[in-house]
């Protein structure tokens, strides 16, 4: 029996400076966020926490515009191009979210 694939799931396909560009950062992330857990286990001062914490979110502020600037410059300018004006109103969601 042959898989079918959801016609509702949409794809990207990076390439490779873009890729690891993406996951250089996300493993930066990844990292820091496991010092934190490790500040927790020793009981260290909240506020040395915190900053850890603040340069978490800094972390992963720069690794949504890094993503978001590709998706502009690739999917929406690509489906624009096809007709598909939709993806700006995705777009305008995708931004409101951020910016909470």
């Amino acid at each position: 029996m042959e898989t079918e694939k959801c016609c509702c799931i949409k794809t990207k396909h990076r390439e490779d400076l873009e890729y690891k560009k993406l996951i250089h950062r996300l493993n930066r992330v990844e990292g820091q966020v496991r010092g934190v857990k490790t500040m927790v286990e020793e009981e260290r001062y909240c506020v040395d926490i915190l900053n850890q914490v603040a340069a978490i979110q800094s972390a992963l502020n720069a690794f949504n515009r890094e993503l978001l600037t590709n998706h502009i410059k690739t999917c929406v300018v690509d489906d624009i191009k096809e007709g598909d004006e939709q993806v700006v109103d995705e777009l305008c969601d995708t931004i409101r979210k951020l910016m909470k």
